[in-house]
């Protein structure tokens, strides 16, 4: 149960100085910029499809507006020094360590329609929307048999929280909440909100969607299964991350040609509803933070959003303690990646490429990785065991960092991209073994490697490891 609090002013850190993004810190880099989507991939969220569209760090580094040297006139933040636990390890300075690991997790798949396992064309069951084959087939994210199995399995990592994208009130993903918070209750896993882009003007709506979410599956259900998450200090309150919330005005498309960004949000208007969800709240809570998908260290805190929270898994683990510190100078707390890389569907039909149209880049960069050569599915998978330790990795460090924001203000939380985004090629959750496959199902050039848990299964003995009170370093092991 929430505890009430007196009421507090919920202070957003370092505003003044939000525009400041220096490097501060030795050996830390403003990442390049770079183009992370291929330009052919829509860039703009279709709700009816459920496609999201590109995030907020990919859009902001396709159009070049990667982290910049501070203005002259804004001086970087002064930070307190280190508080005293700072050496101590992770499960020592939070009881509660399990749930500040949260898987990304997708609850719109349909086993009657076949809803997202045939986008883009495809026909299930045995042709899906997908480069992998799950374990458990097309599914269906309202069994209760699948959330059960899917809750062993997160239960069974190590991982105590998940974070379920929500497209709305009403909406196939919002029905679906119950019957997932209910599977996830019973192995004690909690629960929080990935708010999607379901509509343009959506932002315009953000505070009374929150307030909906606490209502209805905080309040309503006794606080079984949401996530209120505890800080260093013991102060508890909800999490909420939004999906392209920092966008551009505009982009320029591959022709040349300046367009405007549909769902553009301007930041008075995020800050308005920040601000009022606060007040809201101000009894409620110890406080509530909200993190944006964004690398634009100016426009977030004016927003008023407490830090950033990185999807993208085209953002690489080597560029993190850049952004971290950039983060930092503007006051912000961090979460970057962890993630097993990216190996998304294309369009088969030209109506849904664009004139645009590039392939999608398999991620981490792999050259040479030829899809009709029998060993690249092995070759596939090393690489996205060497993702998940490099991820891990990098985000233990920057979030263990002394220096930085996330360590003084008693802040950690890894986002693990993702439990069951199989159109992204992303999800930790097990695919069959090559040898699995159904005859119908090898007519497809699906991408299983041998050992379909693999990516679970390295990413738990390293949550395991860091989930001991005695370990800093997670285990280096595939």
């Amino acid at each position: 149960m929430p505890r009430r609090a007196s009421r507090r002013h919920f202070v957003r850190t370092s505003l003044a100085a939000a525009g400041a993004l220096a490097c501060p810190w030795p050996g830390a880099r403003p990442a390049a910029a770079a183009r992370t989507t291929a330009p052919g991939r829509p860039l703009a969220p279709d709700p009816r499809s459920g496609w999201r569209g590109a995030s907020s760090a990919a859009m902001q580094l396709r159009a070049e507006r990667g982290p910049t040297p501070p203005a002259p006139d804004l001086p970087v933040p002064d930070l307190l020094p280190p508080p005293a636990t700072a050496s101590a390890t992770l499960a020592e300075r939070f009881p509660d360590l399990s749930r500040h690991f949260v898987f990304e997790y997708y609850p719109w798949y349909d086993r009657e329609s076949y809803r997202h396992w045939d986008q883009w064309d495809r026909v299930p069951p045995d042709d899906i929307a997908s480069n992998y084959v799950p374990r458990l087939g097309a599914y269906d994210s309202l069994d209760r048999a699948v959330l059960d199995r899917h809750a062993r399995w997160i239960q069974e990592s190590g991982v105590g929280a998940v974070n379920l994208s929500w497209w709305g009130p009403g909406s196939w993903e919002d029905r679906a909440v119950p019957r997932v918070m209910d599977a996830m209750a019973d192995h004690g896993i909690k629960v929080t909100f990935h708010l999607e882009p379901y509509e343009d003007r959506r932002a315009q709506r953000f505070a009374e969607d929150v307030l909906y979410l606490i209502r209805e599956y905080g309040d309503r259900r006794r606080w079984d299964a949401f996530l209120l998450l505890r800080d260093e200090h013991g102060h508890e309150g909800p999490l909420f991350k939004g999906f392209r919330c920092i966008l551009p005005a505009e982009y320029t498309d591959c022709h040349g040609a300046v367009r405007r960004v549909r769902d553009f949000t301007p930041d008075d208007e995020w800050s308005r509803q920040t601000d009022g969800l606060r007040h809201a709240l101000r009894h409620d809570f110890h406080h509530v933070t909200l993190l944006a998908d964004s690398l634009e260290f100016r426009r977030t805190p004016a927003s008023g959003f407490d830090g950033i929270a990185i999807y993208d898994p085209f953002v690489p683990p080597e560029d993190y303690a850049g952004y971290a510190a950039g983060a930092s100078a503007a006051g912000l707390v961090f979460s970057f990646s962890v993630n097993a890389g990216f190996d998304g569907i294309d369009p088969r039909a030209e109506a849904d490429r664009g004139e645009c149209y590039e392939p999608v880049p398999f991620a981490p960069p792999t050259p040479g990785l030829d899809w009709t050569s029998p060993d690249a599915p092995e070759r596939a998978a090393e690489k996205s065991l060497e993702r998940v330790a490099e991820s891990l990795e990098a985000t233990l460090a920057v979030q263990t960092d002394p220096r930085l924001a996330n360590v003084r203000r008693g802040f950690f939380l890894a986002y693990l991209t993702s439990f069951n985004e199989w159109h992204e090629g992303t999800a930790f959750e097990p695919m069959k073994g090559a040898a699995e496959l159904t005859a119908a199902e090898r007519v497809f050039p699906y991408h299983n490697p041998e050992q379909g848990d693999h990516r679970l299964a390295a990413l738990a003995r390293r949550v395991r490891d860091v989930l001991r009170p005695t370990s800093l370093a997670p285990d280096r092991r595939a």
